[in-house]
């Protein structure tokens, strides 16, 4: 969870840009809507941001806006789901899925011809956590069906997919626009992804 917070005022002076590209960048969807949080302090209500990801999110404008458009860039930063469909085979070529990640899937839920952009999403998530050595194939059926149940009612808001122990049984959750959560000693968070910033990595891998 990214607890540090960032006032829009530091954010300016940070990163060099004015407050008409902060509010152009928002309207055209380059930066989510619940990144800007409203907080009362003793001179009224200010601005804050998600430090880490609000710095990469402007990196990565600033980077790329030379070479496409602000269009072109809101489409790469914020992928049309609906539009991507790769088959097993690419998944494994582009290295975006490993074949012990599908071979997974496929021992699950059977076969199928072409993998829609959530699903793949899904795969992603689950291949970079078996990679880490932090869960075993039984725990990621437990990840698996919460992203296939739970995720889809989010409908492209920011989250985060927690994964927790406590005395060797495993639980998993996704929590809407986290922001400070603490757990009793004997809970063990085993990994902790924001959806978005992956997002963001397997659209690049597409593309």
């Amino acid at each position: 969870m990214e607890k540090e917070l960032i006032s829009k005022k530091k954010l300016l002076e940070l990163t060099g840009i004015s407050y008409g590209q902060l509010y152009r960048w928002k309207r055209k969807n380059l930066i989510p809507e619940e990144w800007f949080i409203k907080k009362s302090t003793f001179t009224g209500q200010e601005t804050y941001f998600p430090k880490k990801r609000i710095l990469d999110r402007i990196k990565k404008i600033k980077t790329l806006k030379g070479d496409v458009s602000l269009d072109e860039l809101a489409q790469l930063l914020s992928p049309n789901l609906l539009e991507v469909l790769l088959e097993r085979k690419e998944l494994m070529e582009r290295n975006i899925v490993s074949k012990a990640t599908l071979d997974f899937y496929k021992d699950e839920r059977g076969e199928i011809e072409k993998y829609a952009f959530e699903k793949i999403l899904y795969l992603f998530v689950l291949d970079k956590m078996f990679e880490s050595g932090k869960i075993n194939f039984e725990e990621g059926k437990i990840i698996l069906t919460l992203l296939e149940e739970q995720y889809p009612k989010f409908k492209g808001k920011n989250c985060e997919l927690m994964f927790l122990r406590k005395l060797g049984i495993s639980t998993s959750c996704l929590i809407s626009n986290p922001n400070e959560i603490y757990f009793e000693d004997s809970i063990k968070i085993i990994e902790n992804l924001n959806l978005s910033n992956l997002i963001e990595e397997l659209n690049i891998k597409i593309k």
